[in-house]
């Protein structure tokens, strides 16, 4: 069980919110999980007795605690399994919150696992596909509903809502991230935030959207134009498409993150626009809207076979900004692309 957290320790104690749905299958605010070789325990409180008694993981002891019996509890069993070494989150647990942990687990020695965490939860199941399958199709549904109230006079905040409560309504669990619903100059921000800037015939209309299911984040980015686009429109548009279309048709496993953004950043720096493409290609999705893998100039390394990432190409111009996502999982030979949703500048 989770055989590489054990290379370099005894046990490992899992305190970050994400991670800790990740191990035990439910969400909470507040809980450890206690990971041994051949254990697993979630210690939680009285709040999710009844929730984590019938939806955590199978294999996983349910213990009841409180804040100031959990480090006991928790030593009490790194005693008994006869640990020495115990693996921790260094990239969770702030200065403070590490001093007291070291406190509690006196006479155990401290090793940080936060990159093997990570690369497990890089790596998904098919039972995690199907949870971010079924989130993407929400997404898509949800848009495919949403487009014919574009409107003259309708504002993004009116958009942004009609997405949400559209998510909801078909299962999800509530939206990945906030909605990105950015009309005419606006969607020159990256991620703008919607607000009341009204829908103008000739604008530029860019949505990025995820809905959250059973746990897991989709990620999807289209950008239309409201009536009929202009020459420089169009143009920005097929080189943001042909962009993405050359790294979908190149990415696959063992690939470094670097290779990939390099295949459309190096084609916009050919045609004169390697300032307005300023963030990476893409990153990971999962439990979190972004994890690693990333696909950016930093990564130098290899992508794994069935890690789950955006493809998100975008220019952005002084009056407008094109973008243009997928969220494909990685497969040794190519991708399996689970966005279905056209690529049309025409609404």
């Amino acid at each position: 069980m989770y055989g590489s957290l054990f290379e370099k320790t005894d046990a490992v104690v899992i305190f970050g919110g994400s991670n800790r749905s990740y191990f035990t299958g439910m969400e909470t605010s507040f809980g450890c999980v206690l990971l041994l070789p051949e254990a697993r325990i979630f210690f939680t409180d009285f709040r999710y007795e009844v929730a984590a008694r019938g939806r955590v993981s199978e294999g996983t002891e349910v213990v009841i605690t409180t804040r100031e019996k959990l480090y006991r509890q928790i030593a009490e069993r790194l005693t008994a399994a006869k640990a020495g070494s115990v693996g921790y989150e260094e990239d969770v647990l702030t200065v403070s919150e590490f001093k007291e942990l070291k406190k509690a687990l006196n006479g155990f020695t401290l090793r940080p696992v936060s990159s093997a965490v990570a690369m497990l939860r890089m790596v998904k199941t098919e039972a995690e596909i199907e949870r971010m399958k079924k989130a993407q199709s929400i997404t898509e549904r949800t848009l495919s509903a949403v487009l014919p109230l574009l409107k003259a006079g309708v504002t993004e905040r009116e958009i942004s809502a009609e997405l949400t409560y559209r998510f909801l309504r078909s299962g999800a669990d509530g939206v990945a991230f906030d909605n990105i619903v950015a009309f005419g100059e606006n969607s020159s921000d990256c991620h703008h935030s919607a607000g009341d800037r009204k829908l103008e015939r000739g604008d530029v209309v860019l949505f990025d959207i995820g809905a959250k299911a059973n746990g897991y984040c989709s990620d999807m980015t289209r950008t239309f134009v409201y009536g009929e686009p202009t020459g420089r429109m169009t143009e920005i548009y097929d080189l943001v498409l042909t962009a993405q279309q050359n790294v979908l048709r190149f990415l696959k496993a063992g690939m470094s993150g670097r290779e990939a953004d390099s295949i459309a950043r190096e084609l916009f720096r050919a045609n004169g626009f390697e300032r307005e493409f300023g963030h990476s290609l893409g990153h990971g999705v999962g439990i979190d809207i972004h994890e690693a893998p990333g696909l950016s100039s930093n990564n130098y390394d290899a992508l794994p076979e069935n890690c789950v990432v955006t493809v998100e190409p975008g220019l952005y111009l002084d009056k407008f900004g094109i973008r243009i996502e997928d969220m494909v999982v990685v497969k040794k030979d190519g991708i399996e692309n689970l966005t279905n949703f056209a690529k049309s500048i025409i609404i």
